[in-house]
């Protein structure tokens, strides 16, 4: 089996399959009603809908640098603004996720093998060489969704209780 089909497994299971810690991504946000998930409880740092936001940003910003350009801020910002409550927007930020993570498959599925220990385009200090792979970018952005779906798993329990 090659990197980019370990790669894309190990996605499409977290987030659509049956990974081993529990539910996957989307099992999790098909139990979020538009009313949950702009409803931010007390001392909540985000709402859900806040959250599915910044998982999109990102996902958009590893699909840019394994497209070679260079590492920066997502372009629609590290936590984009909701809008208002809406049944519609909400569905639309669901769908928005499950089309950019459709896309980074096809990226990761067609991925030059010799590139995915190469290191991405990294500004922040690039005299010293310092970053990630392209491997650990991925393998990265794969750890977030994980996180924040666990933070969308609990914010479902604190609300709706």
């Amino acid at each position: 089996m090659t990197n980019s089909e370990k790669i894309s497994k190990e996605l499409e299971q977290v987030l659509s399959g049956n990974p081993w810690y529990g539910s996957s991504v989307y099992k999790i946000l098909d139990t979020v009603s538009f009313e949950t998930a702009f409803e931010r409880p007390a001392g909540a740092a985000h709402t859900i809908a806040a959250i599915v936001l910044h998982m999109l940003s990102w996902t958009e910003e590893v699909m840019d640098r394994l497209n070679g350009m260079t590492a920066s801020v997502p372009s629609s910002g590290d936590w984009p603004e909701t809008s208002a409550p809406d049944e519609q927007k909400w569905q639309q930020y669901v769908n928005d996720l499950k089309l950019v993570n459709v896309n980074l498959l096809g990226i990761i599925q067609n991925f030059d093998e010799e590139k995915w220990i190469e290191p991405i385009l990294d500004e922040r200090n690039p005299e010293l060489g310092t970053g990630v792979s392209n491997e650990e970018l991925v393998r990265g952005l794969i750890q977030h969704h994980i996180y924040h779906s666990g933070q969308v798993a609990i914010l479902v329990r604190i609300i709706n209780g």
